[in-house]
């Protein structure tokens, strides 16, 4: 069982790994951290991800197919001051000095421990004090939601929020049409209230479409996805 920790910082975090166990290993433990993960499995992919959805961070490996991970630092440094954390499996002084040089920030060496892997995103986030979901301006349709000012609009009317209603309406406009499961939206609740359950998503979803839906039993923006969680429509 993978052990949950505490979140320093929400992040969008793309994992750009071609082995699909290793990404999914990842990104569980990354999720479980509190951070949203995109995987890619080439370095062309990665590439494509970044510039569509802008995350806070990547985690690249060095041997991707298509384009490899030098590869992919290489372009993104002429784009990007983007934070990244470089996986190899090579082990040569020269090679990991090759990596940082044309502009990697951190590396890892395989195989390592998933729970090192996400202190360094930590440590890497804090240090570059790259910018989380919860510190941008979201728009998805109509809705507005500034974390900032802890603001929501709706076609420029303010909607009153309770934390918890803002965490979870927060995390789903961060990435429109994206579903998201109740187990996911649950870990975003810790320390905005006091008792979670996975019925405590519902009513706070409940409660959202209330305040935002001209008609809560046919939702507009909040929609359910049946069997799986609640998405943002974009």
């Amino acid at each position: 069982m993978v052990p949950p920790t505490l979140a320093v910082m929400c992040a969008h975090v793309l994992v750009a790994e071609d082995d699909a166990k290793q990404a999914e290993l990842v990104r569980r433990y990354l999720e479980l951290d509190g951070h949203t993960v995109t995987l890619a499995d080439d370095g062309q992919v990665a590439l494509d991800l970044y510039r569509s959805h802008r995350p806070d961070l990547l985690v690249l490996d060095v041997m991707m197919p298509r384009m490899d991970g030098l590869d992919v630092c290489r372009v993104l440094r002429r784009e990007s001051s983007l934070p990244v954390l470089m996986l190899t499996a090579r082990a040569t002084e020269d090679e990991l000095l090759l990596g940082l040089d044309i502009g990697a920030d951190d590396y890892l060496r395989k195989p390592y421990s998933p729970r090192e892997l996400v202190a360094r995103v930590r440590t890497l986030l804090r240090r570059t004090g790259a910018a989380s979901p919860a510190d941008r301006l979201m728009r998805a349709g109509e809705l507005h939601i500034d974390p900032v000012r802890h603001e929501v609009r709706l076609g420029g009317r303010v909607i009153d929020c309770t934390p918890g209603e803002f965490e979870l309406l927060s995390a789903l406009a961060a990435e429109p049409g994206r579903v998201f499961t109740r187990a996911q939206l649950l870990r975003r609740l810790h320390g905005f209230d006091r008792y979670v359950t996975v019925r405590t998503v519902d009513v706070h979803i409940m409660n959202l479409r209330k305040k935002i839906e001209t008609d809560p039993r046919n939702p507009a923006h909040v929609l359910t996805v049946y069997g799986v969680g609640y998405k943002v429509a974009g």
